[in-house]
């Protein structure tokens, strides 16, 4: 009785933690239709990720003052390891960069799914540096690989330019996440991402200069897709997964950050009537189940595969 006294307010604990990492999947999902809006008010893709990136980075500052306020040295690193951190910065610019040109070609849904093969790729790219790879990796690609053919190859056998990118992003995603996992150790994690972030805003906005025009006007227009995609879902989600993913147990957690895609789709049809056939709704169910697969394995025996801050 005593257990279960004492399990009870842990449980509901957990419950908390995990509604608010829904949230943080809702958050990231609908970014995908905030990232397309932003684009169709006229602003480049550099240049919505540089203010994106920007306004998440000084979202953050507060969060790292108030750490370095109520947090002893032993409850949080104040190191910052420059060297992996610009590093994690540099992917996180490439994969933001693909996606977003990405999404110029391509639906939130499509985005969504195809983004989060960068679960099966950070086994992979591990694998091919010499950690071992479980069995199941396999069988969660060869789904992954069938899903991604129902969504995304056309009748024709082509597959989209925007579908393409944004493979490539997931590749960068999960290179993204592999130097975070490296860089994770050695400092504060707060501050880790405020740089990251602040090297991809930097890089973005000096290709958005160069490369794309961009008056006052459009970035008007597009501050509520700014303002979501950057405070939201850069600064206060990324915020919320640092908290909730402590509480939480692996799998369950696993499970409800891979609904990202699920309220990606969801957010396409409901703002922008993006609808999906039934054969790429089969599509997407196959590659949320490999990105499952390999989420759960990798819980279940305590070894789970380092989550990105955010993929949205």
């Amino acid at each position: 009785m005593n257990t279960y006294r004492e399990s009870t307010p842990r449980r509901r604990r957990a419950i908390k933690y995990e509604l608010l990492l829904l949230l943080v999947s809702m958050i990231w999902g609908s970014t995908f239709v905030a990232q397309q809006i932003g684009m169709e008010k006229g602003l480049g893709p550099m240049t919505f990720n540089g203010l994106r990136f920007a306004l998440g980075c000084i979202s953050l500052i507060p969060v790292i003052l108030w750490r370095k306020q109520n947090l002893t040295p032993a409850e949080g690193e104040t190191k910052l390891p420059l060297l992996s951190s610009v590093g994690a910065g540099l992917f996180l610019f490439a994969a933001a960069a693909f996606q977003q040109i990405g999404l110029q070609y391509t639906s939130s849904a499509h985005s969504g799914f195809i983004t989060g093969f960068y679960i099966l790729f950070v086994p992979i790219l591990g694998w091919v540096f010499g950690n071992k790879a479980p069995r199941s990796l396999w069988a969660a690609i060869a789904v992954c690989l069938v899903g991604f053919y129902l969504l995304s190859v056309t009748g024709d056998f082509a597959v989209s330019k925007g579908d393409w990118l944004t493979l490539i992003c997931a590749v960068l995603w999960a290179c993204q996440i592999l130097a975070i996992d490296c860089a994770a150790g050695k400092g504060d994690p707060v501050q880790i991402a405020c740089l990251q972030f602040a090297v991809c805003a930097l890089l973005s906005a000096v290709c958005g200069l160069l490369f794309e025009h961009c008056s006052l006007s459009q970035v008007k227009a597009a501050s509520g897709a700014i303002a979501y995609a950057g405070f939201l879902s850069v600064g206060i989600a990324y915020t919320l997964q640092v908290v909730c993913q402590k509480q939480c147990p692996p799998a369950p957690a696993a499970i409800i950050m891979s609904l990202e895609a699920v309220f990606a789709a969801l957010a396409g049809y409901l703002v922008l009537n993006q609808t999906l056939t039934a054969r790429a709704i089969i599509g997407c169910f196959l590659i949320l189940l490999g990105v499952l697969m390999v989420q759960i394995n990798s819980s279940t025996q305590s070894r789970k595969l380092p989550l990105a801050q955010q993929s949205g």
